[in-house]
């Protein structure tokens, strides 16, 4: 078969993985945790759109499977398309546009989606015309547009219902205490929240690049086990592509910008953002993986609600699409409860205390939570170095971070890709490597 599709190539040198065993092998193999059950669910591959099972000694043992038509990915795929968003694209927006709304749709969806006894489930089709008339592509969402609202909040709840099924079947099957998440299915931070707090399973950790883009890393993770080679858990999500200083300063001289070397960039920024400016954070390598998790982030004040909306029209995105806190890792615990820490990856929703919902307004989204992640000053020191220092001068321990990145570009990953954003943008200053930009005339 590898013949057939990759001619010239040495079949002895070439190892077919299938599509889910390589989401698996991505997320257990490389867990912090050496043995873990694994639950992939995604849109399709081949012909499946489901894997449960189990790695223990580099080995894994599959437990159940789900043949297509029936997919979860597609049946939130079709309802993004539905609400007028990107299919295979915007899931993320219909997951934010739920908290919104409330589940009335939710019996009829449960009719079409469930588990079965076998660790599979059904997914049929659902017309998704005769619950709500479909959202027309071009209009703008508003809060009084309650019925999609709506519908979104239903299928997040059918969705969260199925796979807490799904992990409850997989952990009585094997006594695991350990879950590893891969998969498109596997970005739904909410959902991966109600597994942490109600699967049973002590520890639940979700692969940073879980769509397709972690594939690459699990087809060989999984053959080197197999051939007993030694595989150890991810170092951390910043495995693209890094800068010197000289390369970032020969950018900038090209560029004709003024720029400047503060004695601390961390110390520069902290400042800025203390007095209301808008980053571009240009640091280390970039991101493995769909989440900024402050190596190319845009950064803010959050303690300004105004600053939800600045960003959404810096970035082009839709008004009810919320931007999420960086917080240090010694301070998240008091500020957020609820999702696991530490949360290194962006990957779970958490409770905003009470008390830091009025603090931090700008990232507290309709429902009270907020998509943390947490920096540790032994993993990101520079960036642990800059919160402390926005600290010192607002009291608050959190920053606003989102993707550095205009609506449908992808983040940027060069110094030129950063400089032409920065120009294109409303961005105050761009902290680029040791240097700083700043843009002309701002004044806080």
């Amino acid at each position: 078969m590898i013949a057939d599709a990759l001619p010239g190539l040495d079949p002895e040198r070439v190892r077919f993985v299938p599509h889910h065993v390589a989401h698996a092998g991505s997320a257990a193999l490389a867990a912090p945790h050496p043995d873990s059950d694994v639950l992939v669910l995604d849109g399709r591959g081949e012909c499946r759109s489901h894997l449960a099972g189990r790695y223990e000694g580099g080995r894994l043992t599959v437990h159940a499977g789900q043949a297509l038509p029936h997919s979860l990915g597609l049946f939130y795929e079709e309802l993004t398309a539905h609400l007028g968003f990107q299919r295979s694209s915007d899931e993320y927006k219909v997951m934010a546009l739920a908290s919104y709304g409330e589940p009335r749709f939710l019996r009829e969806l449960r009719a079409s989606v469930g588990i079965t006894p076998d660790g599979g489930f059904r997914a049929g089709p659902v017309d998704w015309s005769a619950l709500t008339k479909p959202r027309p592509a071009d209009q703008e969402w508003t809060p009084d547009q309650t019925e999609w609202a709506d519908l979104a909040a239903s299928a997040q709840a059918c969705l969260e219902e199925t796979l807490l099924e799904l992990a409850r079947w997989l952990r009585e099957r094997t006594g695991g205490d350990r879950l590893a998440l891969a998969g498109g299915v596997a970005l739904n931070c909410v959902a991966n929240t109600r597994l942490h707090e109600e699967s049973g399973y002590d520890e639940v950790w979700v692969q940073p690049a879980a769509g397709d883009a972690g594939t690459a890393l699990g087809s060989a993770l999984h053959h080197a086990a197999e051939c007993g080679h030694p595989v150890e858990p991810m170092p951390g999500a910043a495995l693209g592509r890094g800068w010197s200083a000289e390369q970032v300063r020969a950018t900038l001289d090209v560029a004709g910008l003024p720029y400047e070397e503060p004695a601390d960039v961390a110390e520069a920024v902290a400042e800025h953002l203390a007095a209301d400016g808008i980053v571009g954070w240009f640091q280390g390598r970039s991101e493995y993986g769909p989440r900024a998790l402050g190596q190319r982030s845009l950064l803010a004040h959050p303690g300004h609600l105004r600053n939800l909306e600045r960003l959404n029209d810096v970035k082009g995105r839709e008004q009810f699409r919320p931007v999420a806190p960086m917080v240090r890792l010694e301070r998240a615990t008091a500020i957020f409860g609820r999702g696991p820490v530490p949360s290194p990856y962006m990957l779970f929703v958490h409770d905003v205390a009470p008390e830091w919902r009025d603090r931090i307004p700008a990232v507290v989204h309709v429902d009270g939570t907020a998509r943390i992640q947490t920096v540790a000053e032994d993993e990101h020191p520079l960036t642990a170095r800059m919160l402390a220092a926005f600290e010192r001068r607002t009291g608050l321990p959190v920053v606003v971070n989102t993707s550095f990145n205009t609506a449908g570009r992808p983040m940027v990953d060069t110094p030129r890709d950063a400089l032409e954003c920065f120009g294109a943008s409303p961005i105050t200053m761009l902290a680029i490597g040791p240097y700083v930009v700043r843009r002309p005339g701002w004044r806080p």
